[in-house]
């Protein structure tokens, strides 16, 4: 650092009087100062480095087996693959980065050669309200995105470019210390940002690291394009390596038929097409002899020779940076799924082709529909993907399920995955700002900060803090209100001390809120304080409740708890579970709803866990019909554990030594054995009742998921005696 007493003195005088310094001290304070840098408001190069256990929610080892399954399981067609369980993850890819990146997880991943690939879409369409359409028999319900994902997406953003760039920068800084040295990574992007993210991609990676900058025309031009402006017919995906150790894997587009009738126009008399190319000046006659000896000269009318060039030997014409073959998906396509963000297969299998081979892993952090998990699956590569929307997991969910039935009807491998969230780990995480406090001191700031946070829930749940109780800690207009434990679902136990201390007070209604509920606790203890006088509901404590901008704004909801019901079939020691009821209880802010509608036109809307569709004549005059007239009209997934407690869920973490320890929760991971779920445009009916199973214990408890319409689950335990 070279600076002048005048220099130095100036930035004093500047920092005392709170100033900010020219820019030309940027380049004397700092000697590696980068020399071209993309700068917006809110930029930061701080990351984050948090650890937080993976919690897994589920894990699909086989896709069903119509056929009797005994205790340990009988493949037929295709097999598991034991070497990988591929990783689907719900929750903020911030987290999740920071802990694949720094927990014991990446020791798994660098044993299986490391990240290769990652591929990202991000929400880059800032115009873009994130609804989706899902299927009511006939109709469609427009699904909206739920607050988190509604928020998330609002301040990615809330400020333009800049909220954009900030929330992409960290990420992209986490992505590439997550990657292996000989990995690559593709972002795709549109022309409104792509120049920004070029020029942050090359700050993170060095501009020699920087591939390229690829073009996709999305399909053929269409008359209104075009008519006021140039039309806007492209994505762009920018491609960039983590080190001069990735290997680039050629590419070919085939050649059509129309070049290939116009070039390859002369056939050998056993079919082989070809093309005639000169010899060149320096073919030697040794290698001219090779060549007649192959039957590879071609004589001119002239006597001249010439080389022949085969159409099978050749592989097509070598891709460049502007892809133009690969389409929008078709609204007629198998692949179709009806989600917004979707990207065709052809592109993805493009992507992972060029940059991977068989068996390396591939990410992608912002799923969506997960085509990119599809694709890794189909073509024998290992996948981590997740994302921020609890109806993006499921139907990445179902889709990978259904990938795994088609495999293995067609006699090829497929591998096992895996759900996963940070789940309460997170929650403890937002409380304690991910310490382990043990001394006294500590503990009591603990406490304060489990305070602060129950009065975020009341305060998000619009409720008022009251005192004086045990278990009961607002009000909410003539209802009390209870907070269960932050770190445990929610047990019988408390909600039996909840009930004595209101009936000890008094008290004919209470709502219980909670994270995460114990299984079996519905419907049963709800009669129970019914017929003691006490109006007992269940709400489920959204993750909404970590953003304090949600809850300024009023932003929040809180959905009723479900419930199932299900019974078990015997025929002798072959057990299925038949699915009885199942219920909701959603509502929507539907406040002048019937104003809203248009003449002649119609609503769908929830209210009091119906689907109701609201249908105004020309003469203004409404009608209602509910669509939801059956129980299992609400459901678009459900599966069976048949073994429930065969499998605790085992955590790893990293102790402040950096050793890797493990530790049972005291849960048990769902194994998903049986699945039944409505296929695309209802090309698959929902089936109440499972295969059976072959049971050879004396008695085993029966776990029941249920997935709602909208991407919500729920599950029930009962022990079964055989």
């Amino acid at each position: 650092m070279k600076l002048t007493d005048n220099e130095k003195r100036d930035i004093v005088n500047l920092i005392e009087q709170g100033k900010s310094l020219p820019e030309k001290y940027r380049f004397l304070l700092f000697d590696e100062t980068k020399q071209v840098e993309l700068l917006w408001n809110g930029k930061s190069d701080e990351v984050t480095n948090i650890d937080l256990p993976f919690q897994i929610i589920e894990q699909v080892d086989e896709p069903r087996n119509e056929k009797i399954k005994v205790a340990q399981g009988s493949l037929f067609g295709g097999s598991k693959e034991n070497d990988w369980t591929n990783k689907l993850i719900w929750g903020d890819n911030k987290f999740i980065l920071s802990s694949l990146l720094n927990g014991p997880m990446r020791t798994e991943i660098e044993k299986n050669g490391g990240i290769k690939l990652i591929y990202i879409d991000p929400p880059f369409d800032v115009g873009a309200d994130f609804t989706m359409n899902v299927n009511i028999g006939d109709n469609s319900y427009e699904k909206k995105p739920n607050v988190l994902e509604h928020i998330a997406y609002r301040d990615t953003w809330g400020k333009g470019s800049d909220s954009f760039l900030s929330m992409i920068y960290e990420r992209l800084i986490l992505m590439k210390d997550l990657l292996a040295d000989d990995g690559a990574i593709f972002v795709h992007c549109d022309g409104r940002l792509n120049s920004h993210l070029k020029v942050t991609m090359e700050e993170i990676f060095g501009s020699d690291n920087f591939n390229n900058e690829i073009t996709w025309k999305r399909q053929t031009s269409s008359g209104y394009k075009g008519k006021t402006n140039i039309g806007k017919n492209s994505d762009y995906i920018l491609f960039a390596q983590k080190s001069n150790l990735f290997q680039y894997k050629p590419q070919y587009i085939e050649y059509s038929e129309k070049y290939i009738k116009e070039r390859f126009n002369k056939t050998d008399p056993d079919g082989r097409k070809y093309i005639d190319l000169p010899l060149g000046s320096k073919t030697t006659k040794e290698r001219i002899e090779k060549l007649k000896a192959e039957n590879r000269i071609y004589y001119t009318a002239t006597g001249g020779m010439r080389k022949k060039n085969y159409l099978d030997e050749i592989e097509g014409i070598p891709i460049d940076d502007v892809w133009t073959d690969i389409k929008l998906i078709n609204s007629m396509s198998d692949e179709r799924i009806d989600y917004p963000t979707q990207k065709p297969e052809s592109l993805i299998k493009r992507i992972i082709d060029l940059s991977t081979k068989e068996g390396d892993i591939v990410c992608d952090f912002f799923c969506g529909s997960g085509t990119t998990a599809a694709v890794a699956e189909k073509n024998n590569r290992k996948w981590i993907c997740s994302d921020l929307g609890k109806f993006a997991i499921h139907t990445t969910r179902k889709r990978m399920i259904g990938i795994q039935r088609e495999l293995k009807n067609n006699e090829k491998n497929w591998r096992a995955f895996e759900v996963l969230n940070l789940g309460k780990y997170q929650r403890q995480h937002f409380i304690y700002d991910g310490k382990n406090e043990r001394d006294e001191l500590k503990n009591i700031n603990r406490k304060k900060k489990e305070n602060e946070f129950k009065k975020l829930i009341l305060s998000a749940y619009k409720a008022v803090d009251i005192s004086d109780f045990k278990t009961i800690h607002g009000k909410k207009n003539d209802s009390f209100v209870s907070i269960g434990p932050i770190n445990q679902p929610l047990s019988r136990d408390h909600v039996e001390e909840v009930i004595d201390e209101c009936l000890k007070n008094k008290i004919v209604s209470v709502d219980i809120l909670g994270f995460e509920y114990e299984m079996g606790l519905f419907p049963t203890i709800q009669e129970e304080a019914k017929i003691k006088g006490l109006r007992l509901v269940y709400k489920q404590i959204p993750m909404d409740v970590f953003d304090k901008r949600a809850i300024a704004k009023g932003e929040v909801v809180f959905h009723d708890v479900a419930y199932i019901e299900f019974k078990p079939k015997f025929k002798g020691k072959k057990l299925s579970i038949e699915l009885t009821d199942f219920a909701v209880f959603y509502n929507e802010d539907n406040f002048e709803v019937d104003e809203k509608i248009i003449p002649g036109k119609s609503k769908l809307y929830v209210e009091n866990g119906q689907i109701i569709e609201k249908i105004k004549d020309t003469k203004g005059i409404i009608k209602e019909k509910i669509l939801t007239e059956k129980w299992h009209d609400w459901i678009d997934y459900w599966s069976v554990d048949f073994d429930y407690e065969s499998k605790p869920e085992i955590i790893k973490f990293k102790t402040p030594e950096g050793k890797i320890e493990e530790e049972w929760t005291g849960n048990y991971i769902f194994e998903n054995e049986w699945q039944s779920f409505r296929g695309k445009h209802g090309s698959e009916k929902l089936e109440l009742k499972s295969s059976e199973k072959e049971i050879f214990s004396k008695k085993t408890k029966v776990a029941v998921k249920v997935v709602d319409i909208f991407g919500n689950d729920t599950m029930k335990v009962i022990e079964v005696k055989i």
